[in-house]
């Protein structure tokens, strides 16, 4: 696989929506507007009854915002509409009516551990670390911070947030709610993700929406949070310090 792409694939109520990047599954803005569209249209189809949400590859879930895009940020502006992507992904995912299962099958970093964190229900196998790197580069997890804190609890966000160098392993991020189960080899996570959705789709599609209603109540204000976060993303990018250290990554 050398293309990046988003496709979804419905079977028996399930979609199935996966996305991929070569850069380790790292998220520009044309594969984040494709992932929310994606996962606006699996909610809106009465054939889907339960979503899975996945990526492409064996090693990596993702690796965040792509560095490619961010190094050619040149104004707040762009900055704004490129950290207002993983925004729409995360809003995307909250309002969506049908339970989304979440499959973290490796490491995650960044704006990929927002994306888990917004999931209803993350399965992951023992190789499926968790690192929050922005301040690492000079910005800030703002935009994702909320999915995080709503999954870690401020405790457990704040430290990753702060220990930006460090790699969280899976048992960790199972103690702090991230994820519901984490499974030993990536066979036993695709066959328990696959089942658990299978048993979801004998569930009421009705009572299904509600709970999913309930679960998210007090975030009726992240399409302005979050759109707030993106605007000081995009101001931090564009930082001297921020400018020099994605320079390394070049």
């Amino acid at each position: 696989m050398t293309q990046p792409y988003v496709k979804q694939d419905i079977s028996k109520g399930i979609a199935t929506i996966e996305f991929f990047h070569p850069a380790h599954n790292s998220l520009p803005g044309d594969i984040l507007a494709l992932l929310a569209g994606a996962i606006q249209e699996a909610g809106e189809n009465d054939e889907v009854k339960v979503i899975i949400l996945k990526s492409g590859g064996a090693r990596t879930f993702c690796a965040g915002a792509s560095f490619k895009e961010l190094i050619n940020i040149n104004d707040s502006e762009s900055g704004r509409i490129f950290f207002s992507g993983f925004a729409n992904v995360i809003n995307a995912m909250r309002k969506c009516p049908k339970f989304i299962i979440g499959r973290v099958q490796g490491k995650t970093v960044g704006g990929g551990v927002g994306v888990a964190s917004a999931t209803d229900y993350c399965m992951a196998s023992k190789f499926a670390s968790i690192k929050l790197s922005e301040l690492n580069v000079g910005i800030g997890p703002f935009v994702v911070g909320p999915a995080v804190e709503r999954k870690l609890g401020l405790t457990g966000m704040s430290q990753i947030a702060i220990d930006a160098n460090s790699f969280y392993d899976a048992e960790w991020a199972r103690q702090k709610g991230l994820y519901a189960q984490v499974y030993d080899s990536t066979e036993e996570l695709d066959e328990a993700v696959q089942a658990f959705a299978e048993n979801l789709c004998n569930y009421n599609p009705e009572a299904m929406r509600e709970m999913k209603k309930v679960m998210w109540e007090g975030t009726e204000n992240w399409d302005t949070l979050l759109a707030e976060r993106a605007v000081i993303s995009g101001r931090l990018v564009l930082s001297e310090f921020t400018k020099e250290t994605l320079k390394r990554f070049k």
